[in-house]
């Protein structure tokens, strides 16, 4: 079966553009837990996650056109009324588009490891970045963070610590696998193929 076609305009745009955070309440039509997923892929985490939790407001960044378009695409004919998907780099728009303390979950799934030394500094967890995360969550909050490479998975693991992240296991350990948890679509490859995936769920002091 063919894919939809691409939408022709980039989405979220209306709120990418904001240079204050909206209100929330308004902009999904009622209130309720907010959660952010940054870098959404293909969206088989941000879709299941909707669907499964349609009480939670879900916002999903995505900077690939195709990525982003296609899961606000399928979203709508889901009928997600808890989904919205912004089209643009989560670094630049999250400090504006989210007040201190307004955030029940943050996910990373699989951020781009980014394999070359040079282009370290274009990860998406960067100390300062870590740290006006954990100012966006609400005290207790939850920051989800999976990934398949290791030694990207150690130091992001250190950097979100460092920061002000509390592991509830201890300082470095990965978190087992909850078959409560909503995989994402590159995640079901590798539960399927035994493969590792390092996770962690840390948490903002109460």
């Amino acid at each position: 079966m063919a894919r939809p076609r691409l939408l022709p305009d980039p989405v979220g745009l209306h709120l990418a553009k904001l240079e204050t955070p909206p209100d929330w309440d308004a902009e999904f039509g009622f209130s309720g837990p907010l959660e952010l997923e940054i870098g959404s892929g293909a969206g088989g985490h941000a879709l299941e996650y909707c669907r499964r939790n349609p009480a939670v407001r879900f916002v999903a960044f995505e900077w690939r056109k195709k990525y982003a378009r296609d899961t606000l695409d399928r979203g709508t004919k889901m009928g997600l009324r808890n989904l919205r998907v912004l089209e643009a780099d989560a670094r630049f728009v999250v400090p504006l588009l989210f007040a201190p303390g307004s955030l029940d979950t943050i996910h990373l799934q699989f951020p781009d490891p980014w394999w070359k030394r040079s282009h370290f500094k274009r990860a998406v967890i960067q100390p300062e970045f870590a740290k006006l995360l954990l100012d966006k969550l609400k005290p207790g909050g939850l920051f989800d963070m999976r990934t398949d490479v290791q030694d990207r998975g150690v130091s992001m693991l250190a950097i979100l610590e460092d920061a002000g992240f509390i592991n509830p296991l201890g300082k470095g350990i990965f978190h087992p696998y909850d078959p409560e948890e909503v995989p994402s679509t590159r995640e079901r490859r590798y539960l399927a193929s035994g493969e590792p995936v390092y996770r962690a769920r840390l948490r903002k002091p109460a």
